[in-house]
């Protein structure tokens, strides 16, 4: 063998490792662009959905999310006259405390995919003489939201919901006016320590959750820490 055959054999050698690497690799966020996980949202776009058992569920003071939502919803740091998305509002709980920190000058935007949650939130809010709270129709894709029109973007137990999260990622950047905020309170996702249906349940951990943010076009800038609040964790994040 000549030296030019030995280099050709060692140039085709090192390119068969880098494809080999390449296609070992996860995708990187902004290429995620199918479905991360096919189906998750179904059943709260079920017509025969039944949102009392939803309540129960996650209104229950046994779940620590609900045991400590004043004291999430203080941690936010929110001022009066605010803007604010509740991603994923659900039964509208969070968006209700959120309403009363910012004031009837603030607003929030409880944002849903659920035809049956928008409705019975909408009847929640205006029991409780709440107007400065819009429910809102998001979609998988995109929060709705006109560029620039919120501060904060709080997103509590709903991102492993994300079906596309590069998409709706996208839209919240969109929304959000420079150097906005998003927050995101998640399931801590340990293999060995979390219990077997959030494993199964929630797609990834903390690191990949803060990456695929962070590729996103936002900048960490706190871990937020409530006493009592082991199940889950808390990011805080800026528009870059």
């Amino acid at each position: 063998m000549n030296l030019i055959q030995l280099q050709l054999r060692t140039i085709a050698t090192a390119l068969t490792l880098v494809l080999l690497v390449a296609t070992t690799l996860p995708l990187p966020a902004s290429a995620q662009l199918g479905s991360v996980k096919p189906g998750i949202n179904d059943r709260f776009v079920d017509e025969d959905m039944d949102v009392g058992e939803w309540t129960e569920r996650f209104e229950g003071e046994s779940r620590q999310i609900y045991a400590r939502r004043q004291e999430i919803v203080d941690a936010l740091g929110i001022d009066d006259r605010e803007r604010i998305a509740d991603v994923g509002a659900g039964t509208g709980f969070f968006s209700e405390l959120l309403a009363k920190k910012v004031g009837p000058n603030g607003l929030v935007w409880a944002l849903e995919i659920s035809p049956k949650f928008m409705e019975h939130m909408k009847e929640r809010f205006t029991k409780a003489g709440l107007d400065n709270i819009e429910v809102s129709e998001s979609t998988d894709k995109s929060t709705g939201l006109a560029e620039g029109s919120i501060d904060l973007a709080f997103i509590c137990d709903v991102y492993h919901h994300f079906e596309y999260p590069q998409e709706m990622l996208r839209s919240l950047r969109y929304a959000l006016r420079p150097r906005g905020e998003l927050v995101i309170v998640e399931f801590e996702r340990i293999p060995g320590e979390t219990a077997d249906w959030v494993l199964e349940h929630v797609r990834a951990g903390k690191e990949v959750f803060r990456a695929e943010i962070e590729r996103a076009g936002f900048t960490l800038i706190k871990e937020v820490e409530i006493e009592g609040l082991d199940d889950n964790y808390i990011l805080h994040f800026r528009r870059k």
